[in-house]
Order: structure tokens, then C-alpha cells, then sequence
């Protein structure tokens, strides 16, 4: 028997701040965008980023373990233990076999692998860190998770470019929904704002060139958009079954309903023309969820200010949603939070679960020049109160990777 999966716990390390303050920086329109701190990059056409601020790894473990993990691992960690504090979840004897984690990354350690190769150029072979792989590989954030948490049930990895934390959670929704765990901790990490991730975005020639404005940067939807703004984070959200939370007393943040993967098998960075693959994969999670188009209120798009994403997602929304597109409000939340890559997924599903519980959904900012490729509602520079039953997550990675997650209220 299927078992409905609820959401009970939402963590989240942003450039707009934890959980509670990335929501109301979204409602009020404030941006995460800013020069990049994190190294010199006075040298570079791209100067502009969306970094956490102020972080503090050892506020999550301690320093000993701080040093032994890559930023991103630490950003994974802190979401998630912010992710079971909000859940009011205590992992122990009783239940710890039955939580799992699933929590992935779209480039995991960049950051220690430039420092470790810097190392073996210049000391040599027997000076790099017995930590570098561990540190490097995506799966040591739910192998960290775990160890911290004692969580003991199914552990597991996904990395799908900037599809990653949509497929983690959808991933997680059916370990639950099949039984194989009770609880899953599910999301994404990223902290690739370093000198070689930033170069090699520079290079695709995705990201956006405002070093002078750069809370005007990232302009999802918008004819002026010029690429994306890069972002770092980490989303982890606690999906439950619906009888383990009721039986705990858990507060409920909305079900997740639906989930849809597909490949584009196109092209390794470029969307299919139409969004082809993205209409298969909105298809495919309301048919998962049992609805139709004209269920939907509102889809967090991927929305990403780059050219040929935001035109064809439109476009894709457009085939899928028919009459129903002119109705669904749509919006990009990366206008504020810069694209987080792996971890912008879970970030987003959580702002979904987020306006369905309070019945508003976030604009889409830095709207001001209107394209006509991309002609639907796109909820333009302020929050929007509306009754809201259904939410759609849409996330759309390198290589042609698909994920999209459909959320319900919960009404009890």
C-alpha cells in the first residue's frame, strides 16, 4: 500500500538567512546578491554572487568537524540539524532505523579540490590533506548527516546538476511512500562560489555581467536578462508518512502529492527546444498526483535569467497548462536568492510548502521589461495573497535532467 508523505521539518542556510528569514525576504522583495567576498575576484568579468553571510559551521557541530568537511557539507549539515529542530524530531534508539537521508549536491567539494590541487603543485604528493576525498565527494554530506544525526535507515546521494535537490526530495517522497523509511531528511547542498566555479560558468557564458547592480541582476523572465546570479546554500526538508507524524503530534507543513523525472537526452546544457522534457516531467507529476492543469495555483519556476530557460519553461508551461496558463501564477524566487544549483530544489519546495501554508506567493523581482517569449503571469515584484491549493516545483539541470514536485495544503 502507498503511504502519503507529509512535510514536518524545513531547514535552510541562504543568502537571505534561515527559514523564517529566507520567507520574509522573499514576501518583501530583499536580495541575497552582492560582490563576491569569498576570494579576490577584482580580476574577473563576473564579480557578483549570492553568498551566505555570516556563517558559523561550529554553531552545528564542532571545530574538529568543521575542518575535516568542505563548505558545502557544512551548509548540508546545518540545514538539516535546523531541519529536525523545526520538526520537533529527536533521532534516538527507537527510531533511528527507520530515518533516512537523502541529501545531495550538484558539484560537492569544488572548493577542497582547488586548495588540495594548489597543495600538490606546490609541496608535492605526501603534503595533501588524508581528507580530500571524503571531503570532495558529493555523498559525504548524507554520510555526515547520518554520523551526526545517528540516522540509520536508507542513505543515499543524487546528483543532477541543478535538478539535484528537486529529485532528492522526490526520491525520499517514494523511500517513504513504499515504506522504507518512516522519516527521510531530503534536500541539497552547494558552495561553488570559488575561483573555479565561478570561472567555468563565466566561460558557458550563463552568468549575468552586473557588477554594478547586482540586486538587479538576476531577472528571471525579463527581455533584459543576461544570465544568472550564482548563489551557495543548502535546503533539507523532514518528509514523513502521514501516520508517523499524526502519531507524534507533528505540525504539518503540506503533503507532497506528486513527482515527475524525466531526461531531454538533447544536449548538455541546453534545454530542448520548447521545453520538451520539462513538459513530460509537469505531465508526469500530476498524473502521479491525480490532478490535472487546472488544479495548480502556483509553480515555482526554475526560472533561472538565463535566455534560453526562462523562454522555453514558459513555453513549456504554456503546451502543458493550455487555457489553464493564463490563470497560474508564476514566479521565480532566484530573483532574490541567486540560482543555488544542487541545493535550489529543496530550497524552492520549501518556499512552495511555505506559501501554501500562509496563502501568498512570492513575486518574481527585477521585472521591468516585458519578453514577449515569455508571456505568462509572472506575479511581477510583490508577494501575492491568493487561496492556494496545489503548488508546483519545477528544477532543470545540466545534462538534461528533469525533476518536478507537486505540494498540497494541508487541511488537516
Amino acid at each position: 500500500m502507498t503511504r502519503r508523505v507529509v512535510v514536518t521539518g524545513i531547514g535552510a542556510v541562504t543568502p537571505l538567512g534561515n527559514k523564517q528569514e529566507l520567507w520574509e525576504n522573499v514576501l518583501a522583495g530583499v536580495s541575497g546578491a552582492g560582490p563576491i567576498t569569498h576570494f579576490d575576484a577584482s580580476e574577473f568579468p563576473v564579480q557578483i554572487g549570492c553568498e551566505v553571510k555570516d556563517f558559523d559551521p561550529t554553531k552545528y557541530m564542532d571545530r574538529r568537524e568543521a575542518r575535516r568537511m568542505d563548505r558545502f557539507c557544512q551548509l548540508a549539515v546545518a540545514a538539516a540539524q535546523e531541519s529536525l529542530t523545526d520538526a520537533g524530531l529527536e533521532i534516538d534508539d527507537s527510531n533511528r532505523d527507520r530515518v533516512g537521508v537523502l541529501v545531495g549536491s550538484g558539484i560537492g567539494g569544488i572548493g577542497t579540490l582547488e586548495q588540495q590541487a594548489k597543495v600538490l603543485m606546490e609541496k608535492g604528493v605526501d603534503r595533501v590533506s588524508p581528507f580530500f576525498v571524503p571531503m570532495l565527494i558529493p555523498d559525504i554530506a548524507s554520510g555526515m548527516i547520518a554520523i551526526i544525526t545517528g540516522a540509520r535507515g536508507p542513505n543515499s546521494c543524487t546528483v543532477t546538476a541543478c535538478a539535484t535537490g528537486t529529485h532528492a526530495v522526490g526520491d525520499a517522497f517514494r523511500i517513504v511512500a513504499r515504506g522504507g523509511a518512516d522519516v527521510m531528511l531530503a534536500g541539497g547542498a552547494e558552495a561553488a562560489l570559488s575561483p573555479l566555479g565561478v570561472s567555468g560558468f563565466i566561460s558557458a557564458r550563463a552568468l549575468s555581467t552586473r557588477n554594478d547592480a547586482p540586486h538587479k541582476a538576476s531577472r528571471p523572465f525579463d527581455r533584459e536578462r543576461d544570465g544568472f546570479v550564482m548563489g551557495e546554500g543548502a535546503g533539507v526538508l523532514v518528509l514523513e508518512s502521514l501516520d508517523h507524524a499524526l502519531a507524534r503530534g507533528a505540525h504539518i507543513y503540506g503533503e507532497i502529492v506528486g513527482y515527475g523525472a524525466t531526461s531531454d537526452a538533447y544536449h548538455i546544457t541546453q534545454p530542448a527546444p520548447g521545453g520538451e522534457g520539462a513538459q513530460r516531467a509537469m505531465r508526469e507529476a500530476m498524473k502521479d498526483a491525480g490532478i490535472d492543469p487546472g488544479d495548480i495555483q502556483y509553480i515555482n519556476a526554475h526560472g533561472t535569467s538565463t535566455l534560453y530557460n526562462d523562454k522555453y519553461e514558459s513555453q513549456a508551461i504554456r503546451a502543458v497548462f493550455q487555457e489553464h496558463a493564463e490563470t497560474v501564477a508564476v514566479s521565480s524566487t532566484k530573483s532574490l536568492t541567486g540560482h543555488l544549483l544542487g541545493a535550489a530544489g529543496a530550497v524552492e519546495a520549501g518556499i512552495c510548502l511555505m506559501a501554501l501554508e500562509n496563502q501568498i506567493v512570492p513575486g518574481t523581482y527585477n521585472y521591468e521589461f516585458p519578453d514577449p517569449e515569455c508571456d505568462l503571469d509572472y506575479v511581477p515584484n510583490a508577494a501575492r495573497p491568493m487561496e492556494l491549493r496545489y503548488a508546483m516545483s519545477n528544477s532543470f539541470g545540466f545534462g538534461g535532467h528533469n525533476g518536478v514536485l507537486i505540494m498540497k495544503r494541508w487541511e488537516g
